[in-house]
C-alpha cells in the first residue's frame, strides 16, 4: 500500500495510516441448546492468531480453506442483506469457534448445516456448534448478515483516529470498493482475518442491471434477472483476507494479454478511463519488467487494474491492484503501479507469516520500484536508497525495528525503508544474477504459503553459499540502524 508521507520521504511509499473500526453491533442470538454428546476431548479455539502486534486478529483451532461470499446491493443503500458460507479443517477437538467480525448484523448461524448458538463479544463472532467439531475433519460455517457500508469504527491498533475519504467501504459517486488493510477486511464479512490463514475467495455481487461488479479471481458467471444482474468471481489459490476486494460501480472494462498469455482484465471508472486508459495499458510491460526482475511467471491466473472514484490508497488488492482513479492512475502514478504489482509476489502470493514479517511484503515492493525508477532514469538508485536511509534514521528509534514495531499503527510504513536497504547491500555484496536466484527461489518455493524472516535468510544462505544472517537480523531487528550499503 501506498503513503502520501512516505512517499516523500523516501521516494516511494506504502500506506495511509491505520484507522477506523469498532465493536460490530449484534446481540446474543438464540438457538436450540448444544448437543453435549460427541468428542470428550472438545475445547475452545483460540480467539487470537497470536499475533505479537495485532494481538486481536485471527482465531485459532481451525484453517480456513475458502470463503463464499454473497452481497445484494441495491443503489442508494448502505445496507446489504449478504451471506458468507466458510469450508474449513479443524485442527483440534473444537467445542467453540469464533471469527473476526464487525459492523455487521449477524442474523442466523448454521455449522454443518445445523442451527448453532453465537454471540458477538466485540469483534469476535463466538459459534457454540451443537455437536463438537472433530480434529482433521473438514466442516462448514454458513452465516447471514448484513453488512453496513456506513459502519467504520475506530481500529483497536489506533483509537481515536478516524478514517478520511469515505470509510473502509470506499465510496466513489455510486457503489463501492473495499479497502481492509491491516485489520480492516473483518469489517466486510466474517473471517479469520490473519495474513497466516489464506483461502480461495468467490464473491457473488448482485447489482442492477446498468452496474458492473468486480472481484478478486477471474469472472465464473454473470447472470441476469429482470433488472439485476448476479455476478460471480472467484480466485484459483489462496489470498491473504486483508488483500480481498470487491467493487460496485459504473465501469469501463479494459482487457489485454500479458507474458505467457496471461488474460488481463482491467476496471475504471467511466469518469476516469480515457485518462487512465494510458497507464491502464502498461500493465503487459509492467509485468514484463518484474517477471525479469525477479525471474518467476507472474503468481495468479489474471492481473488487471482497478480504478475507482475517491480510494483512499493505493492498494495491491490480490489479482487486480486498486487505485483511485483520478489522480491515481496518472503517469506521475506509474512507480506506485510497479509498487502494487510487486506486492503481488511478495505479500499477496507469499505472504507474511505473521505482521512482525511485513517487510517482506513492503520492502520488496518499495526495492523494486527503485530500481525500475533507476532504470528509466527517472530517480538515480542512489538518490532513493539515500532518502531512504535518512528516514529510517529518524524513524528507526520512535517505531522500532521493522521485524518488532513498537506500535501495529506502523507495520505498512515503517517497514519500507530498512527492508528496502537490507535487499540493496544483500545485491549489492551477492551481485545480480545471485540475488536473482535467491528471490526467484524464495517466491517458488513459498508461493501460495506464508514465509517467515527466518525462511528468508534460510533461502539466501542455502544460494549464496555464505551466512548472512547477522546482517539481515540487524536491519531487520536491531535497534539502530546499520551501516549505509556502500
Amino acid at each position: 500500500m501506498r503513503q502520501t508521507r512516505l512517499t516523500q520521504a523516501i521516494g516511494a511509499g506504502v500506506v495511509l495510516a491505520v484507522t477506523s473500526l469498532a465493536m460490530s453491533h449484534g446481540a446474543a442470538a438464540t438457538a436450540p441448546p448444544p448437543v453435549t454428546s460427541g468428542v470428550d476431548s472438545a475445547t475452545l479455539g483460540a480467539r487470537s492468531a497470536g499475533d505479537r502486534l495485532f494481538a486481536y486478529l485471527g482465531n485459532g483451532g481451525y484453517d480456513v480453506e475458502s470463503y463464499d461470499v454473497a452481497y445484494d446491493y441495491v443503489a442508494d443503500r448502505s445496507l446489504m442483506n449478504s451471506h458468507v458460507r466458510i469450508k474449513a479443517v479443524a485442527r483440534q477437538d473444537l467445542s467453540e469457534l469464533s471469527l473476526d467480525s464487525a459492523g455487521q448484523r449477524i442474523k442466523v448461524v448454521k455449522i454443518n448445516g445445523v442451527r448453532a448458538r453465537y454471540e458477538k463479544q466485540n469483534e469476535k463472532l463466538v459459534i457454540e456448534p451443537r455437536s463438537p467439531l472433530p480434529k482433521d475433519k473438514p466442516f462448514t460455517v454458513e452465516i447471514d448478515f448484513v453488512a453496513d457500508r456506513t459502519a467504520a469504527p475506530p481500529s483497536p491498533a489506533t483509537p481515536g483516529q478516524q478514517r478520511s475519504i469515505s470509510g473502509w467501504w470506499d465510496h466513489g459517486s455510486d457503489g463501492f470498493a473495499l479497502l481492509g488493510q491491516p485489520d480492516r477486511a473483518h469489517l466486510f464479512f466474517p473471517m479469520n482475518d490473519h495474513p497466516g490463514d489464506k483461502a480461495r475467495v468467490t464473491f457473488r455481487i448482485t447489482t442492477p442491471e446498468d452496474m458492473t461488479a468486480v472481484a478478486n479471481g477471474t469472472l465464473v458467471s454473470r447472470t441476469s434477472h429482470g433488472d439485476r444482474s448476479t455476478w460471480v468471481y472467484a480466485t484459483r489459490d489462496p489470498i491473504p483476507t486483508h488483500v480481498v476486494q470487491a467493487a460496485v460501480g459504473q465501469f469501463k472494462e479494459f482487457r489485454g494479454t500479458g507474458p505467457h498469455g496471461l488474460p488481463l482484465r482491467s476496471f475504471v471508472t467511466r469518469e476516469s478511463a480515457v485518462s487512465a486508459a494510458p497507464q491502464v495499458d502498461l500493465a503487459a510491460q509492467h509485468l514484463t519488467w518484474v517477471e525479469e526482475q525477479i525471474g518467476s511467471p507472474f503468481p495468479y491466473e489474471t492481473y488487471g487494474v482497478l480504478g475507482v472514484d475517491e480510494y483512499g490508497a493505493a492498494l495491491e488488492t490480490a489479482t487486480m491492484s486498486t487505485y483511485s482513479a483520478d489522480p491515481g492512475l496518472s503517469p506521475r502514478e506509474v512507480p506506485t503501479m510497479i509498487h502494487e504489482l510487486v506486492h503481488q509476489y511478495f505479500g499477496d502470493a507469499v505472504s507474511p507469516e505473521t505482521w512482525d514479517d511485513m517487510w517482506i511484503s513492503e520492502g520488496h515492493a518499495t526495492f523494486y520500484t527503485f530500481v525500475y525508477q533507476d532504470e528509466r532514469k527517472a530517480v538515480p538508485m542512489r538518490d532513493s536508497m539515500e532518502r531512504a536511509y535518512e528516514y529510517d534514521m529518524e524513524n528507526r528509534s520512535l517505531s522500532g525495528p521493522p521485524g518488532r514495531l513498537v506500535n501495529a499503527a506502523d507495520v505498512l510504513g515503517a517497514t519500507n525503508a530498512p527492508g528496502a536497504l537490507m535487499l540493496y547491500g544483500l545485491r549489492q555484496q551477492l551481485g545480480p544474477e545471485v540475488f536473482r536466484s535467491i528471490e526467484r527461489t524464495f517466491v517458488e518455493r513459498y508461493r501460495h504459503k506464508n514465509a517467515t524472516t527466518q525462511d528468508y535468510i534460510d533461502v539466501v544462505n542455502e544460494i549464496s553459499g555464505r551466512d548472512f544472517t547477522r546482517y539481515i537480523d540487524e536491519w531487520i531487528y536491531g535497534s539502530k540502524t546499520p551501516p549505509m550499503p556502500s
